[in-house]
């Protein structure tokens, strides 16, 4: 035969006679050097790549025996689809390109060695072996074309679906739906649930600035003039960092609800933006310290959180000392300290006022001389 032409049918037959043991062998490696496929026998993945291994050289042979070796590097269909099919498989299966490609390149060393060994001892020159080996890498690399380009097709099929996925469990959330739905929801989407969820309203045009600075997990239910992100976990000194990470961004920041009620956070925000449509600015509009004037315009829920806040100082006492301390100062915000006429409506010495009132200043300190505490105050104890 013509060196650079064709396999012989002896060598041939040799080389086929020995796929199997070249297949498994092959995935043997694979297994041993890429750590992403450490489970591929417990996983059943051991069959599928040894098949593909098979369909693959056996292709290549047909090529190299009957259409010549100018055709050997020019995989055949069926060779080309089935590296497809273990592409799209790979990235189904959650393992990465880079994780694909090294076993293309552990399979390409290992049959390569395997069938030129075989190839070689049915009668393959060394100007033969030096073509063989061009021809099978070619075709390998085809192959790899062909499998990257499936495990690329799925990933972004994948992820439109997931961000479809994500989408709707946002719109869901908004809407209120039952818990087992958002549950049912968020498994569909593959969404870990995080504790809380906090609505931030911005404009769209804010909103990819955002998102980067942003836990991966935030949900964007829509993309309206006024955009919605649902972030987790955006309690307690949490805030801070997500209201620093919204500077210049108009945003307005709802209190944190548990993951299921993200509703009612973002009813807050929206009230907030209603009261003041022209309240966002360079600094983000935190609507905790908007609880006033929520309460004055007659939102209950913003009137629980006004009280919890403001006589947060007061957590820490017994029922009795809390109970004594809360009527003491509501009475003297309603008469404006005057220690006397406190004491008159407690039915309590003059001195008992001075006692409690000096227990009230350690707890709230230089706060019981801010106007806005004692606003705040005032609308807690009405």
């Amino acid at each position: 035969m013509p060196e650079t032409r064709t396999l012989s049918p002896t060598v041939a037959h040799a080389i086929r006679r020995e796929l199997p043991q070249v297949a498994e062998a092959t995935v043997a490696t694979i297994v041993a050097e890429v750590p992403a496929y450490a489970d591929a026998y417990a996983d059943g993945m051991s069959a599928t790549i040894e098949n593909a291994v098979q369909l693959a050289l056996g292709g290549f042979l047909e090529l190299a025996t009957t259409r010549g070796a100018a055709a050997a590097d020019t995989p055949i269909q069926p060779a080309l689809d089935a590296s497809y099919r273990l592409g799209r498989g790979e990235a189904r299966g959650g393992r990465s390109m880079d994780a694909l490609l090294a076993a293309f390149r552990v399979g390409a060393r290992v049959a390569f060695r395997g069938l030129a060994d075989r190839a070689v001892a049915a009668g393959l020159s060394a100007a033969q072996l030096a073509r063989f080996a061009e021809l099978v890498f070619a075709y390998i690399d085809a192959l790899t074309a062909a499998s990257v380009a499936g495990h690329s097709d799925e990933r972004q099929a994948s992820g439109r679906v997931r961000s479809q996925l994500l989408e709707k469990l946002g719109l869901r959330l908004l809407a209120a739906a039952p818990h087992d739905e958002l549950v049912a929801a968020a498994e569909r989407a593959d969404w870990a649930p995080p504790r809380t969820l906090t609505a931030v309203l911005l404009p769209a045009s804010r909103v990819r600035g955002a998102l980067a600075l942003l836990d991966d997990r935030t949900l964007q239910p829509g993309d309206d003039d006024v955009s919605v992100l649902l972030v987790p976990d955006a309690e307690g000194p949490a805030r801070a960092a997500l209201l620093r990470a919204l500077e210049g961004k108009e945003a307005v920041v709802g209190p944190p609800r548990p993951w299921t009620d993200a509703a009612a956070s973002h009813r807050r925000a929206v009230r907030v933006l209603e009261l003041d449509p022209t309240a966002p600015g360079p600094t983000p509009v935190d609507t905790q310290h908007r609880l006033c004037e929520l309460v004055l315009h007659a939102d209950e829920d913003a009137l629980a959180d006004l009280r919890a806040a403001a006589l947060a100082p007061l957590d820490e006492l017994t029922g009795g000392a809390r109970e004594k301390l809360t009527e003491t100062l509501r009475a003297w915000l309603l008469h404006h300290g005057r220690r006397d006429a406190v004491a008159a409506e407690l039915f309590v010495h003059p001195q008992t006022v001075r006692y409690r009132m000096g227990q009230l200043r350690e707890l709230y300190g230089d706060r019981l001389e801010d106007p806005r505490t004692v606003l705040e105050l005032t609308l807690a104890l009405a």
